[in-house]
């Protein structure tokens, strides 16, 4: 048995820490990981799943609890499985030094860049903290006003957290399905420009599934691009391309929280498990600041309004009384090339030729924009017939207010 030996504890360190361990004990882990120590059972059920995080997730709680023979069997295990693994790689070798010398910061090896370290502790500590706040699960993230039933899932992406969350359109309602670990842009988000390496945030749609062979080995398992600049970032002068989720190369199990140039990138296994949900054309993907939840009553209230809104924009537009129908459109309205008044213009002149207008809407999904709860995403599938034209199309609008207490308007329509 090793005799124990005193390492100097900070004053902000782990509450539970004790002034006498062994010299396998890591108290840097205390501090690099804010909390590590807590037993809540949140983290012990989170710990119950399987998979690679909750595997290093439960190594580091053993850690702290000075369980370290069983917190490095648990990694070795782990790299077997997953040898890129490099956060798990670090830990092991903190693990194995801590046997001969203390140890006073994570990551406490020579020869390794600064960086590279920092980055796996920030991968630490996004880790940490997603087991440390379980997802509420008498809510959902309030950007799911309306899933249409041809959506089967949604996509949400937490770019502060480092985290990507599934919901299950189950009859209409969303429910939390699973979520992942992910990296994004090195600068941040908010996307501006073409090279910011930042991400974009907003509502955007799967356009595309690449497999593996279409692509060079960077982007791992595969790649979704999304309609990143989409009609609002355009609109707002927002430019770039090339905004994917994708998996990780072939020697790299995960990337730091800040790594990308702008893409969301998940380990390959994680990858294959979200791809099983993403449908081309319909998957919304949707990009945060950081996840807002409410209470699924909560959104009712603004579905129902953009509901009645719809409803009253489609009798208008059938009725032929054209200028009920041209004031569910605002001031700043366009489509395509087309301003407010070039529309209408165009509007009356197609419209006088007809004698009757039918028009069917339905399959209709409606998502709230990030950081905005003025500005509504509304996606519908629309059947329309006149005495001279018919035809089916996917539609998308972007509703609006103009201010606090005044209407809904429409100030973006076109085929999605």
């Amino acid at each position: 048995m090793k005799s124990p030996m005193r390492l100097m504890f900070p004053k902000q360190g782990c509450a539970m820490a004790k002034a006498t361990i062994t010299t396998a004990t890591l108290a840097a882990y205390c501090l690099v990981i804010p909390g590590v120590l807590a037993s809540e059972s949140s983290i012990l059920t989170e710990l119950s799943m399987a998979g690679p995080e909750a595997a290093l997730v439960k190594s580091l709680q053993e850690i702290a609890e000075s369980r370290v023979d069983s917190a490095l069997s648990g990694i070795e295990q782990l790299l077997k499985t997953n040898p890129n693994f490099r956060l798990a790689q670090l830990i092991k070798g903190d693990l194995l030094l801590a046997r001969v010398r203390p140890i006073n910061d994570m990551g406490n090896t020579g020869g390794t860049p600064q960086q590279d370290i920092a980055d796996l502790r920030e991968e630490a500590r996004a880790r940490m903290q997603r087991h440390r706040e379980s997802v509420p699960h008498n809510a959902i993230p309030k950007y799911l006003l309306q899933m249409p039933p041809e959506q089967k899932y949604a996509i949400i992406a937490d770019t502060r957290k480092s985290r990507l969350y599934i919901y299950q359109n189950i009859r209409g309602e969303a429910r939390y399905l699973a979520d992942y670990y992910i990296s994004s842009g090195k600068n941040g988000s908010q996307k501006l420009k073409e090279g910011d390496k930042k991400t974009p945030v907003g509502v955007y749609f799967i356009t595309a599934n690449l497999p593996r062979e279409k692509l060079t080995d960077f982007y791992g398992s595969g790649a979704f691009p999304i309609n990143y600049p989409n009609e609002w970032d355009k609109r707002h002068g927002r430019d770039g391309y090339g905004i994917w989720l994708h998996g990780t190369p072939s020697n790299t199990y995960s990337r730091p929280p800040r790594a990308s140039d702008g893409c969301v990138v998940l380990s390959n296994q994680d990858l294959n498990a979200v791809s099983a949900t993403l449908q081309v054309g319909i998957t919304p993907v949707i990009i945060s600041d950081e996840m807002e939840w409410v209470k699924t009553d909560d959104t009712t209230m603004l579905r129902n309004k953009i509901t009645q809104q719809l409803e009253s924009w489609r009798r208008d537009w059938e009725s032929g009384n054209t200028d009920a129908y041209i004031r569910h459109y605002g001031r700043d309205f366009s489509s395509g090339n087309q301003g407010l008044a070039e529309w209408v213009q165009h509007k009356r002149q197609v419209n006088a030729a007809k004698s009757w207008i039918k028009v069917g809407i339905s399959n209709v999904g409606m998502f709230l924009y990030p950081g905005r709860d003025d500005l509504v995403v509304v996606n519908f599938d629309q059947e329309y017939s006149s005495n001279n034209l018919s035809n089916k199309m996917k539609k998308r609008q972007y509703w609006m207010k103009e201010n606090k207490k005044g209407p809904w308007k429409i100030i973006y329509e076109s085929a999605a």
